[in-house]
């Protein structure tokens, strides 16, 4: 009988390092880092200040590059790119979803998420369908016209994440998504971003401090002093009442 083959990391961080500054001032961000994300998977990221998971995540943002070490995202190596390939992959691989929301505070909802399409070059016909439908597809129908300052926290966010979405990126990556919001709005915006996860099957990446939103999780990976600790998977249902279910490892 023929046995199933592994499947393939959608992301793999292999001994990466990061150090910062030179000599006596030398600073190690990361010291080896291994990991690994499948697609579809949504894992949360945790760790104190200054235990590199940051770091971690602007290497995984194309945003910097290692030191040392090989990150492989769908077979590019990104470690081996230039500044100008890594804008490219971010403009067309990747999602960010911020906790300070990022929008333009005097422009609508529907010019907010059309930003990275417009960064792309897809003309404006394009551009406004496909925004109009990431919109709705946040529970925003409707708002397209309403700016920032019409607009709740909860709202606000619901639009960066519609943005960070407009592009079907491989990964989406939430910073903080929920730290400026008070606990139902960062409820609702968590099980947001798990229904895009499970029925879109958007793989998420999200740093938080907060165990009950990194609960949302299929996995947790925890950082301690540039270093991975061994992840955990989330064997209980989540707060909303979806089974979530671990499947990545890290190395």
């Amino acid at each position: 009988m023929n046995q199933a083959q592994p499947t393939k990391p959608l992301i793999e961080l292999r001994g990466v390092t990061k150090t910062y500054g030179q000599g006596a001032m030398a600073f190690d961000a990361l010291k080896g880092i291994d990991l690994t994300i499948q697609a579809g998977e949504f894992v949360a990221i945790m760790g104190p200040s200054g235990s590199g998971k940051s770091t971690a995540m602007n290497l995984l943002g194309c945003l910097d590059s290692p030191t040392t070490g090989q990150y492989v995202l769908q077979d590019v190596h990104v470690e081996r790119l230039t500044r100008q390939q890594r804008a490219l992959l971010r403009r067309h691989a990747l999602g960010f979803v911020f906790q300070g929301f990022n929008l333009l505070s005097r422009t609508s909802a529907l010019e907010n998420v059309e930003l990275p399409l417009l960064y792309r070059g897809e003309p404006a016909s394009v551009r406004r369908d496909k925004a109009m439908q990431a919109l709705e597809s946040v529970g925003l129908a409707g708002w397209e016209t309403h700016t920032s300052a019409e607009l709740s926290g909860g709202q606000q966010q619901r639009v960066a994440i519609a943005r960070g979405i407009v592009t079907h990126p491989l990964v989406l990556l939430a910073d903080e998504p929920t730290g400026n919001l008070d606990s139902s709005r960062s409820q609702e915006i968590m099980g947001l971003l798990t229904t895009l996860n499970q029925t879109r099957q958007i793989t998420v990446a999200m740093v938080t401090h907060e165990p009950d939103m990194a609960a949302y999780a299929d996995r947790v990976i925890t950082f301690v002093d540039g270093r991975v600790v061994q992840p955990t998977e989330q064997p209980m249902a989540n707060p909303n009442g979806m089974a979530r279910a671990g499947s990545a490892s890290c190395g």
